[in-house]
């Protein structure tokens, strides 16, 4: 079968969503971003430059350079690297990470030259999903717990938390300032929640993906005084029971392989390993080596 790379643009959204969802637990972020930003590239939040692989008028194979320097990735390992040098390319961005299935990262890292760049974070990750109405709904969330959207004179405590999240899962130093955006976006987006316990907020997560069908959970948090106690677990369920009432049915989430304790709590609710995820982000006050 012959194939050919190209940008894609207006027009080809029907091809590239039949595509995407053929792989709907991979895809996530790229079906969300497509979702809110749309195929054309302005340089704003969620959109990117999309470059694919097609055949016979088909998508095969689609890397995506977002707006944030951040490579997307589901493709063949065949064409994944070609893809990947194109994207960036096109896009004229700096790369500052790689998101996708293990071995179509990798292969894009070796091809890009990235194999011994500097990194803040390379981690490799369970990909887990759940059908919502198989959802474990914790205990906690009937015996005084709630799970609920954010107030806007919550801000200051949800900053701190993203701060620390950051410095503790990526070891990143983020603007104080550039999080507090992000935060009030989400909050007016819907997407972020917090459980309170007793008058008092004690856990956090947002959707970080949404498409028409499923949400994927990410950023979830409770600050180190508070855990062990099951909240991270009950605002997850929280925030899935928003979806379901939103009429949405999966859910995806991704976390270490060396961190337990989210796996626990993940595979309580229900959650099941459905295959592997890896985070590249680059260091790149080192440069790339």
């Amino acid at each position: 079968m012959q194939t050919s790379t190209a940008l894609l643009g207006p027009g080809d959204e029907d091809r590239l969503e039949r595509y995407l969802l053929t792989r709907p637990d991979t895809t996530m972020f790229l079906r969300s971003n497509l979702r809110e930003g749309g195929i054309v590239d302005r340089g704003e939040p969620y959109q990117g430059t999309w470059v694919a692989t097609l055949a016979e008028g088909e998508v095969l194979g689609v890397v995506t350079h977002g707006w944030n320097g951040i490579l997307l990735f589901e493709a063949d390992t065949a064409h994944v690297g070609d893809l990947a040098i194109e994207a960036a390319r096109r896009s004229e961005r700096a790369v500052t990470g790689l998101i996708g299935p293990c071995v179509q990262v990798e292969a894009a890292r070796r091809a890009l030259g990235l194999s011994e760049a500097g990194t803040t974070l390379d981690s490799v990750e369970d990909l887990f999903s759940l059908e919502l109405t198989a959802l474990v709904v914790p205990a906690l969330l009937g015996a005084g717990g709630r799970v609920r959207a954010p107030r806007q004179d919550e801000v200051s405590l949800l900053v701190d938390w993203r701060l620390a999240y950051e410095a503790e899962t990526i070891g990143w130093e983020v603007a104080r300032e550039n999080v507090e955006a992000s935060m009030r976006r989400y909050i007016r987006q819907g997407i972020e929640f917090v459980l309170e316990v007793d008058g008092e907020l004690v856990a956090g997560c947002h959707w970080n993906a949404r498409t028409a069908d499923a949400v994927q959970i990410g950023g979830v948090w409770t600050p180190p005084a508070l855990r062990d106690r099951g909240y991270a677990r009950a605002v997850v369920a929280g925030a899935l029971q928003e979806a379901a009432r939103q009429g949405l049915r999966r859910t995806i989430l991704f976390t270490p392989k060396t961190n337990h304790a989210a796996r626990r709590a993940y595979e309580a609710l229900g959650y099941r390993i459905v295959g592997d995820y890896a985070i590249v982000l680059l260091d790149l006050e080192a440069g790339q080596g």
